[in-house]
């Protein structure tokens, strides 16, 4: 179950960062309170995850998906671009986040 509630946090990362997008400097009302309200839920869920689950390793996984995931929905919905250099270290985020997972605390 822990890795449902870290999956409902990344989610609601994704959803709370491209709010935040939108709010445009928490200009914008709606999108203001719904990143508010949608950080909420991944602190919630992030903070369940981490009853089963050892910490560094949620917190590798949901900042290294959020991270990437983040760099993908920028390029869709937000049309902005990445460079060799971003997705060198996007590559290198997600390599770091597999082992920890792999060989971190409590392997």
């Amino acid at each position: 179950m822990g890795y449902l509630f870290l999956t409902l946090a990344i989610c609601g990362e994704l959803i709370g960062t491209n709010l935040l997008k939108a709010s445009n400097g928490f200009s914008v009302l709606w999108a203001s309170v719904g990143a508010l309200a949608a950080y909420g839920v991944c602190f919630y869920f992030l903070a369940i995850a981490m009853k089963t689950i050892n910490i560094s390793v949620v917190y590798a996984i949901w900042a290294g998906v959020g991270i990437v995931l983040t760099a993908v929905l920028n390029v869709v919905i937000w049309r902005e671009s990445l460079n060799i250099p971003t997705l060198l270290g996007l590559m290198l985020i997600v390599v770091g986040a597999v082992i920890l997972n792999l060989y971190g605390p409590g392997h």
